[in-house]
């Protein structure tokens, strides 16, 4: 599988971020929900899977520069 960097919102390009991959899906890169009662939250996590948590700012910026809905992400950082 291959990544394609979509967007940051840190400003040293870390995480959180978000990737299309090659197979029409996306990857979110971010810190790992530690937080117990966030977990007990969670519905039918598999094994292999986790929960991320990423900005809602992040979200809508790429869905704004992907839908082409409201011009290009200002708060989003290319650091490819």
């Amino acid at each position: 599988m291959r990544l394609r960097f979509l967007g940051s919102t840190s400003e040293a390009g870390a995480c959180p971020s978000l990737y299309e991959t090659d197979r029409g899906t996306i990857v979110v890169q971010g810190l790992t929900v530690t937080d117990a009662e966030a977990h007990g939250d969670l519905r039918h996590v598999l094994p292999g899977e986790s929960a991320v948590e990423v900005p809602r700012e992040l979200l809508m910026e790429i869905a704004r520069e992907v839908l082409g809905t409201g011009g290009p992400a200002s708060r989003v950082t290319d650091h490819e």
